[in-house]
């Protein structure tokens, strides 16, 4: 494998995803395994579900932290410290004797995870060209989907005998994961922006370039949509407890209750595979004009809150042998897809919801590239993760206290239905500030675009792509 070849680089790209699934894989453990840690430990639910709200708050504030080192020094030591970090906390709360261990050790993981998304999103934009950075990017998002769905079925499948074992094999994929991401392309800055084609480019950021990064009106929209976002998304990690309720309240025992919570969570965000239509249509829409990433994901999100909000009271008929192993229950649900009616039409909603909804992640990752300089980027990712992060901590904070306010009146898995129905009214403000994004992105790609070629003239003296004629901002959303 040449260094630096297609080869070498594809290889970089799949490492790279990979290691954002890891990530989510870590935080999607706890959720379907809070009745029975908090067993252990003789805790209330309410404290496990403390650890996960605490992890995405310091997982968020450690990003910021993380990613100005990447974008200041060489990327690939941080990232690796990142990883080890997170590992060696996954392994400590799988071996924790009580809550307080549990608790320091997520903390741990989640000062580690910080590193992950934020420096590997900077890598993976320097690897791909503007115009196919929603593609590229959708398979970026879906791999974070992948990891959470991944982390709930991990957790129900092999934690609901043990909830130790999701830990311990998360933190031994995370090793693994590490010793791959050895042997990737260190990748220079901006090597794919075409403003910078054969320059060497080494502009790194420093302190004073905050208030730039914050004077580009599109970062502001693209970084405070997340926390609405986030809050929708982050309620729909109770979506395990809702079917998990649903199953109990049709008289299923607790340890199937949690399998086929967990099965049909993960059935039903299957939608989020469908991002990539989301990135091509960003992209295809993107070459006509710079407002097209944005307007994709405007839409996409607008479009989906009436799809939640019907997913969650359609009843449904679960149809399973209680007290079955793990794989017979799976074969069981996956049945009642196609022979139950009420399973099949809950999923097919669940499925073109998230399908909608997925649209706003690979283009507003592609966006944050189109309108930053390389040596922003990171940066960038993580102010708009650290907003993400406490938007994800309030929606599961919040919608847990919602649920206990409406038990009193509504008894589970009624008080789950509404709790998250109520939650997804949170996309309406995320989709009008994708809308506000859209009217304000051509002037910052056209000053991103100019200040680049400033910084290439100095070893170019013909100062533009090649050497051509001025780009245009509507020529290079189209490269």
């Amino acid at each position: 494998m040449k260094k630096g070849g297609s080869a070498h680089r594809v290889y970089s790209v799949v490492v790279f995803v990979i290691l954002a699934s890891l990530d989510n894989v870590a935080i999607g453990l706890v959720p379907p395994l809070y009745g029975s840690i908090a067993d252990t430990f003789g805790v209330g639910e309410g404290h496990i579900a403390l650890a996960t709200t605490i992890m995405f708050l310091i997982s968020a504030v450690a990003a910021i932290g993380f990613a100005y080192a990447g974008d200041r020094t060489d990327r690939k030591p941080v990232l690796i410290l990142g990883t080890a970090i997170w590992v060696a906390g996954t392994a400590w709360s799988g071996l924790s004797g009580g809550y307080g261990s549990f608790l320091l050790a997520q903390v741990v993981a989640a000062f580690g995870l910080g590193a992950v998304a934020s420096v590997s999103f900077a890598v993976v934009s320097d690897l791909i060209t503007p115009k196919r950075r929603g593609l590229v990017m959708s398979f970026w998002g879906l791999s974070q989907g992948v990891g959470t769905l991944a982390g709930t079925l991990l957790g129900g499948l092999l934690g609901h005998a043990n909830w130790r074992e999701p830990f311990l094999v998360a933190a031994a994929a995370g090793v693994v994961a590490t010793v791959a991401y050895l042997f990737t392309y260190n990748v220079p800055r901006g090597e794919s922006q075409p403003e910078l084609a054969g320059v060497e480019y080494d502009e790194r950021i420093h302190v004073s370039d905050l208030p730039v990064i914050l004077g580009r009106r599109t970062n502001i929209w693209l970084i405070f949509q997340g926390f609405t976002a986030q809050i929708a998304l982050g309620s729909l990690v109770w979506l395990p407890i809702l079917f998990r309720s649903r199953a109990e309240d049709q008289g299923y025992s607790s340890g199937t209750a949690v399998l086929v919570g967990s099965v049909f969570a993960t059935l039903f965000q299957l939608g989020g595979a469908l991002s990539i239509l989301g990135g091509l249509v960003g992209d295809r829409l993107q070459r006509r004009t710079p407002r097209g990433r944005a307007l994709v994901a405007a839409v996409g999100v607008l479009a989906a809150v009436p799809f939640y909000l019907v997913l969650f009271f359609v009843p449904m008929t679960i149809d399973v042998p209680d007290g079955a192993g793990a794989g017979t229950v799976i074969r069981a649900v996956l049945s009642d897809v196609f022979t139950e009616p009420t399973v099949g039409f809950c999923l097919a909603t669940a499925v073109f919801a998230l399908m909608l909804t997925s649209a706003n992640s690979p283009n507003w990752f592609a966006l944050i590239a189109d309108v930053n300089p390389p040596e922003h980027r990171g940066t960038v990712y993580s102010l708009g993760n650290l907003v993400n992060g406490f938007g994800r901590a309030g929606g599961n904070a919040m919608v847990a206290v919602a649920f206990r306010g409406l038990a009193g009146a509504f008894p589970p898995p009624l008080n789950y239905a509404l709790g998250l129905a109520g939650f997804q009214l949170f996309w309406v403000p995320t989709g009008i500030m994708f809308w506000l994004a859209s009217r304000t992105v051509a002037k910052d790609m056209a000053d991103t675009h100019a200040a680049l070629l400033d910084a290439a003239s100095e070893n170019r003296p013909d100062g533009d792509v090649g050497g051509d004629p001025p780009v245009g901002v509507e020529r290079l959303a189209r490269e």
